[in-house]
C-alpha cells in the first residue's frame, strides 16, 4: 500500500512540446502540459467538456525520453506523484505550484501520427 500514498495516473494529450533545460552536465529536466477532458450531459441535457491542464515535469533519464517521444497533441498515458512548492517571485511575492513529477509513460498516439 505504500505505492498508492502518491500517485497520479493521467490519459491526456500535450498542449506543446516538452520545454527541455539541460541543469547540470548530462542531467536534463523536461516540463510538459497535458490536457484532459471529463465529458458529461449537464441540467439542461446539453453535453459539456470540462478540461483541466496539468503541469507535469520529468527528471533524469525520463526527461530524455520526454525529450525523444512526445510532441504537441501527442496522447499519453503517464503516472507519477503529485508534488506542491513555493518560491518567490521576480517581484518578491511568494508563488505556490502543484505539478506532478513523472515516474512513467506510455504513447497512445502511434509514432507516425505523433511525428506528424
Amino acid at each position: 500500500m505504500n505505492t498508492l500514498k502518491n500517485k497520479v495516473q493521467l490519459i491526456g494529450n500535450l498542449g506543446f512540446d516538452p520545454e527541455v533545460r539541460e541543469i547540470a552536465k548530462g542531467r536534463k529536466v523536461a516540463r510538459i502540459s497535458v490536457a484532459t477532458n471529463d465529458r458529461f450531459t449537464n441540467a439542461e441535457g446539453e453535453k459539456v467538456t470540462n478540461t483541466q491542464w496539468h503541469t507535469v515535469v520529468a527528471w533524469g533519464r525520463t526527461a530524455e525520453m520526454v525529450e525523444r517521444l512526445l510532441r504537441k497533441g501527442t496522447q499519453v498515458a503517464l503516472e507519477g506523484r503529485l508534488v506542491h512548492r513555493s518560491y518567490e517571485g521576480r517581484d518578491g511575492s511568494k508563488r505556490y505550484v502543484t505539478e506532478i513529477v513523472l515516474s512513467d509513460f506510455q504513447l497512445l498516439t502511434p509514432k507516425s501520427q505523433a511525428a506528424a
